[in-house]
């Protein structure tokens, strides 16, 4: 089943490490949402029809809308796409919100409840305060417990949260803590990244100063020793370099990119996949509603009302379909080979790995001929492994999977 992600890219303040596209304000915040409705409508055959299985609200900070600005994106969307119809019955779509506790009460999380979402992705971060005030986070360490415990009052079961590991402030005895913590909810999911510095963040300025601590790789190598040992003696399915679960709890929006299912992408810096290609929005609040507000005039304009508005011909320079320089749309058209390179970086992400079967059958024999000559090496020094027809990486082969992914890539 396909996906839908929507991008609300709004936040109280950027945090410092962050590197995804947000912008600090929410002034814009009823022009963005028109132009994401003429947006859904727009773009609502690209799926071609195919049943869309998880919706997902990333940011930024899905969670500054009000419950009535998310329920009537929820019901446009389930309007417009195969969520559940005579033809095209989805059970329980998963619908996931991301959110931050400092936007949080018990009395939005019912709301949440009430109109459909099923899954909360909650960025904790860490449950002490020396590390949220570091992470330049809004919330306090009482505040991240107690959304979890109003989550729960609310309804929700479906719960996952956010840590993020090798800081400075922390130690092996804090790290522990903050998985105590976890482990004690009884929650059923847990996303931790190890803390990087992305170019031009505020943390990196901050750092290259000397007016916050530098980072050392080594805490970070030692606190994921200590999340996988932990999480695996608690029952936890590593699924994913950063993802660990209860069984059957894994992500199904998040596991459509690592299995290559078309899904579409909403809002500025989305991204879009449909098998072929990839697509992706510009990274700008003012020119995506400026773009959209046009390209709905001009569809109407022209439009046969019985035919259904073509996105890519109002949109797109048809005169360079494959990448489209300066526009608030780009598409790049995948060869055979990027398509390979993709699969095996995005599988070697997971526990599922890389199935050669399944490669050759769909891919053709050259491509899995390439992958397993040049897989020998790296198995032969214990950086890749394998169990019949699939290569994967063990829980401490897979913080180099970049590394690993590299040397399989397409010459």
């Amino acid at each position: 089943m396909a996906g839908i992600y929507v991008h609300i890219p709004f936040c109280k303040s950027k945090c410092g490490y962050c590197g995804f596209y947000s912008i600090p304000s929410i002034k814009l915040k009823d022009r963005f949402l028109e132009a994401l409705k003429k947006e859904i409508v727009l773009r609502k055959d690209y799926l071609k029809g195919q049943a869309v299985g998880t919706i997902y609200f990333g940011g930024g900070t899905p969670s500054l809308l009000t419950i009535e600005e998310i329920g009537g994106l929820l019901h446009l969307i389930k309007d417009t796409f195969c969520i559940k119809d005579t033809f095209c019955v989805v059970e329980n779509p998963e619908i996931t919100l991301e959110a931050n506790p400092d936007t949080l009460s018990l009395e939005y999380l019912q709301g949440l409840h009430v109109i459909g979402v099923n899954r909360l992705s909650i960025g904790i971060q860490s449950f002490f305060d020396n590390d949220l005030q570091y992470l330049s986070r809004k919330h306090d360490a009482h505040h991240a417990q107690q959304c979890l415990d109003w989550a729960k009052l609310a309804g929700f079961e479906n719960i996952s949260i956010d840590f993020i590991y090798g800081l400075p402030t922390s130690n092996a005895e804090q790290w522990n803590r903050n998985l105590d913590i976890f482990f004690a909810y009884n929650l059923p999911h847990l996303s931790a990244y190890a803390l990087t510095l992305e170019p031009n963040s505020i943390l990196t300025k901050q750092i290259e100063q000397g007016r916050a601590l530098p980072i050392n790789e080594e805490d970070a190598l030692r606190d994921y020793d200590i999340l996988c040992q932990r999480a695996k003696e608690n029952g936890y399915l590593h699924y994913e370099i950063s993802n660990f679960c209860r069984r059957g709890m894994h992500s199904k929006h998040n596991a459509s990119y690592w299995f290559g299912t078309p899904y579409l992408g909403l809002g500025p810096s989305a991204h879009s996949y449909n098998g072929d290609s990839r697509q992706w929005n510009i990274s700008s609040v003012e020119r995506y509603c400026e773009a959209f507000s046009a390209a709905s005039r001009h569809c109407e304009e022209r439009s046969n009302p019985d035919k259904e508005l073509q996105y890519l011909d109002c949109f797109v320079p048809r005169n360079d379909a494959k990448r489209v320089k300066d526009s608030v749309l780009e598409v790049e058209q995948l060869t055979p080979e990027q398509q390979y390179d993709e699969y095996v970086m995005l599988r070697l992400r997971t526990h599922w790995g890389i199935d050669l079967k399944w490669m050759k059958r769909e891919m053709g024999e050259r491509f899995s001929a390439y992958c397993e000559q040049h897989a020998r090496p790296l198995i032969a020094q214990g950086r890749l492994s394998q169990t019949r027809e699939f290569l994967y990486l063990t829980d401490k082969q897979m913080l180099f999977a970049d590394g690993v992914a590299e040397e399989l890539f397409w010459e």
